[in-house]
This record gives C-alpha cells, structure tokens and sequence, in this order.
C-alpha cells in the first residue's frame, strides 16, 4: 500500500501535491482547535463552575421577579380599571336624562304646567343621584366650556361663527365627556369658534397694509 501511495504522490502534479498538503494541514489545525475547546470544557475548574451556576441562579431570579411586577401592575390595573367598560355603558343613562328632559320641556302641551315641573324636579333628582355615584367612583364630567379644544379630551364637531372667542375656543357642548381617574372614558362632543369670513379678509388685509388700521 504504502508502494501505491509512494507511486500515485510521484505521479500526481505538484499542483495536487501542493493541494493535499494544504487539506492537511487544515484538518490538523481544525483537529487541534476542536480538542482544545474540549480541553478547555472538560477542564473547568470548580471556582469557574460556581460562577456559571451562580450566573444562572441570578437570571433566574431577575426573570421572577420580573414576572412578579408584571402580575401586579396587571392586577393593580384590574383593580382600578375593572368597571371601565359598566361605566362607559353607564354614562348613557345620563345622556337619556338629558334627552328627556329637552324633549318634555319642548312639548307645548306641557308647557309652564304643574305636571312639567315635577317630572323636571324628579328627573333632575335622579340626575344629581347618578353623578353622585360616578364621582364617588372616580368618573368626573370634563370641563369644556369656554375653554381651548384639547384634543385628548375633546372632540370637534361643528365650527360657530363667534367674533368674541378666539378662533378653536369651545362654545358649545353636544354631548358631555367624563374620565375614570387619569383615563379617558369618553371625550366632549364639542362646538368651537371661528371668525366671519368677513372678519377674516378684513385681518388679512390689515397684516398687509397696516396704514388700514
């Protein structure tokens, strides 16, 4: 055998020769590198292997307690948020309130009667009651009137003329907005300001020739 290998490595070209000695080399190195890796996994000491289990331990504890701040953020919220959506439903109610009132005090068989202004008494009654109950559970009415929109609480609907206002002030309130603590429950229906067209040439032009004023 070793006659053949002698006669082939004579025969081959110094190309092939240069070839095979290159692979060998490379599976040596290659062999060299994959016993020192398991030298050095066998050879750990026991200093090195505390280490590595006390690493262990401490990324288990850090994904425990983790979790645990996870569950009571969760259930702290649950807690606080639970009835969000009892009292988004809830506040419809109040909003039949307000209909039935506009509509008996629009009804022109029972105006300035006897009969109007009980049922009036009592729906207002029922009203105060509900709103007691709200704001004993955290769920305030948003103050709009008169006020700037602010988008994260209210809600433009229409645009009124108003010379008087600054222009995105709110004059009218469609549909009251409530929140649940720092929550949004619903936002205000709103109307805002803006000025005349008439009154928006004429500051155009003042801007333009200040002499005009």
């Amino acid at each position: 055998m070793e006659k053949e290998e002698n006669l082939n490595n004579q025969n081959a070209s110094p190309e092939d020769n240069e070839l095979k000695d290159t692979q060998s080399k490379t599976n040596e190195q290659n062999s060299e590198e994959k016993n020192e890796k398991e030298d050095a996994q066998v050879e750990k000491t026991p200093q090195e292997k505390i280490l590595e289990l006390e690493d262990k331990v401490a990324r288990t504890f850090a994904e425990m307690e983790n979790q645990r701040r996870r569950y009571e953020k969760e259930k702290d919220e649950a807690y606080e948020y639970g009835g969000f959506s009892f009292a988004k439903e809830a506040l419809a109610l109040i909003d039949n309130l307000e209909r039935s009132k506009q509509i008996l005090e629009n009804d022109e068989s029972l105006k300035n009667s006897e009969a109007l202004r009980k049922t009036l008494e009592h729906l207002n009654i029922i009203k105060k009651d509900l709103i007691s109950i709200f704001s004993k559970n955290n769920i305030k009415e948003i103050e709009c009137l008169n006020k700037k929109l602010n988008p994260n609480f209210h809600q433009a609907m229409m645009e009124i003329e108003d010379n008087e206002k600054e222009p995105g002030t709110i004059v009218q309130v469609i549909q009251k907005g409530f929140t649940i603590k720092d929550r949004l429950l619903r936002p205000s229906l709103v109307g805002v300001s803006k000025k005349t067209e008439n009154m928006d040439k004429k500051d155009e032009e003042n801007i333009e020739n200040p002499e005009n004023k």
